[in-house]
């Protein structure tokens, strides 16, 4: 009885870890690499509060644990949604209501349609020069945006769980990330683009998210041929519970066999974030935000960025621990 139960907890253990998005590793990292490629007045001006957008990047996963309605904001289980959703589900939030009701879609996901939510959110925030609006709405909506960027955020085959996978969701974009995060190309040349249809390019992401999972799973059953299930696995106690991981080899070799994958789509991440962030400001009529001093660290941080040195020179937030702690 004691062994059936032991194996239990580690299973369930096992079954939460994988339940995360985007670690709060990449979800500061991508808020702050987004402040980046913005154009001067609006770089400028979200530059000043760095620190608040980084820290608070995370928030959304942890309002998760006291909303029920929250998890769903964070994902889309196309397969729900019938054969081929992801080129025919509506782009419209009304349209999609309609055709398979609120609560399938609260159920289910609705991630791209609440980014629109959010986005107009931030517009709003933007006409009203509030402040605090403005980076409350920038965090929150950059999570939002990161999560549908990730593969396992677009099935309902999420955590591997259907294809004897369980744990690959966390493994993906947490354990990795954390891992592999000093070795990454943090550095692209993008600059903030006005999107004309949101909506479109949300679908476009999620389409190119989600074509990606086939290669995802398999490397994982190919990598899994080369280590015996001890060597595969680690089990640890963490708040007073045995809590069961892939090893640090196995993700070692997984990540070889993934390529550059996830390092593009934390850049797609961060890239998306700040066309969203620019679109808001464009729709909100360019509100002039040259209130705000400029900060005189900024130059020196954009040179880093661009020589790609911002973990060796102490620029990324979410590696220094500076990053304190999500206001909820």
């Amino acid at each position: 009885m004691f062994r059936k139960k032991f194996f239990i907890l580690i299973t369930l253990c096992f079954f939460v870890i994988g339940l995360s998005s985007w670690g709060f590793l990449v979800h500061r990292t991508i808020n702050q690499l987004a402040i980046y490629s913005l154009p001067a007045p609006l770089q400028s001006y979200f530059y000043l509060d760095q620190a608040y957008l980084v820290s608070n990047a995370p928030r959304p996963d942890l309002r998760r644990k006291k909303d029920k309605l929250e998890a769903a904001k964070h994902f889309i289980d196309l397969e729900v949604y019938g054969p081929n959703a992801v080129n025919n589900m509506p782009k419209d939030w009304a349209v999609a209501v309609k055709k398979y009701s609120v609560d399938t879609l609260l159920k289910h996901g609705w991630a791209p349609y609440l980014i629109i939510k959010e986005l107009d959110k931030l517009t709003n925030a933007f006409r009203s020069k509030n402040k605090d609006s403005i980076l409350f709405y920038a965090a929150d909506i950059g999570h939002y945006i990161g999560d549908i960027q990730v593969p396992l955020h677009t099935t309902i085959n999420y955590d591997g769980q259907q294809t004897n996978q369980k744990g690959l969701h966390s493994l993906w974009e947490s354990f990795i990330p954390t891992l592999r995060i000093n070795q990454y190309q943090l550095f692209h040349p993008h600059k903030a683009t006005y999107l004309k249809n949101p909506k479109e390019v949300l679908w476009e992401d999620i389409r190119k998210a989600n074509s990606l999972i086939p290669a995802l799973l398999a490397v994982e059953k190919e990598v899994s041929i080369q280590f015996k299930p001890e060597n595969k696995y680690k089990t640890k106690l963490r708040n007073g519970k045995i809590i069961k991981t892939y090893s640090k080899a196995f993700a070692e070799a997984y990540a070889n066999g993934l390529g550059s994958t996830i390092n593009t789509q934390l850049i797609a991440s961060a890239n998306r974030i700040a066309d969203f962030w620019y679109t808001a400001w464009v729709n909100a009529g360019k509100p002039n935000l040259a209130t705000r001093e400029i900060s005189p660290n900024l130059s020196a941080e954009l040179k880093s960025y661009q020589l790609n040195r911002l973990i060796q020179d102490h620029f990324l937030l979410s590696k220094q621990g500076k990053q304190g702690h999500p206001e909820n």
